[in-house]
């Protein structure tokens, strides 16, 4: 391919709408979009949990596990506006702003600790463990919210954890191992709520904790290696 050959990378927009309209003024609610940082990260977060509910339905019925969850790290741009049905179908607003990027500002080293790693990886120098992939899927289906999902991701997770305890632990990691040792009947508990229905508020609250206490220990090991 020479210099002058056009690349296209395929983009995806998605537009969530609210069904229901804009309660007053639409300029003065654009107003306030625009001068309250908290109501724009409100309908943000709104926007990506719409979005994620959407592709988990068009994943499951696509029976495509290449179909991942959206994130606004990931989007190259998000806005926030108004305007009429048909034109927001086509992803057109009368009137809208874009929200800065999300401030990834870090330390150098910090930012270049998953380079070196990723590199380690694909060179065969170290080998993932497999509670790591398994951590960071449950962490996206209890931020996705799909509560039985996670519960059932926590158990294999916590297991696979523990099974290679030893590739992970040091001294500065004995609590968080004795809590996660306690937690194996509860969150086995959780799980097999979880096959027979939704959660109870207080079981999604354990497997959320579970699940922090797992990621810490592995933060632990990327930052010390």
């Amino acid at each position: 391919m020479s210099p002058n050959d056009a690349t296209f990378i395929p983009l995806t927009q998605l537009t969530v709408i609210d069904a229901e309209p804009i309660d007053g003024d639409a300029e003065e609610w654009m107003r306030t979009v625009r001068d309250d940082e908290d109501t724009r990260t409100r309908l943000a977060e709104h926007g990506l949990a719409v979005a994620v509910r959407a592709l988990a339905a068009w994943r499951v019925a696509s029976a495509d596990g290449g179909v991942s969850d959206p994130s606004i790290e990931s989007a190259l741009a998000v806005r926030i506006g108004y305007g009429g049905g048909d034109a927001l179908v086509d992803g057109r607003f009368t009137e809208a702003v874009e929200l800065a990027p999300p401030d990834g500002r870090s330390t150098r080293s910090a930012a270049l600790r998953p380079q070196e790693r990723m590199a380690a990886i694909l060179s065969g120098r170290e080998r993932p463990l497999a509670c790591e992939e398994l951590v960071v899927r449950a962490r996206s289906d209890v931020d996705a919210g799909r509560d039985r999902e996670a519960a059932l991701q926590v158990r294999v997770a916590l297991e696979a954890l523990l099974a290679d305890r030893q590739a992970v632990a040091r001294a500065t990691q004995e609590d968080d191992f004795g809590f996660l040792e306690e937690r194996r009947r509860i969150t086995g508990e959780a799980a097999n709520e979880a096959l027979g229905g939704s959660l109870s508020p207080e079981r999604l609250e354990e497997v959320t904790q579970t699940l922090a206490v797992c990621e810490r220990v592995l933060r632990r090991r990327a930052a010390h290696g």
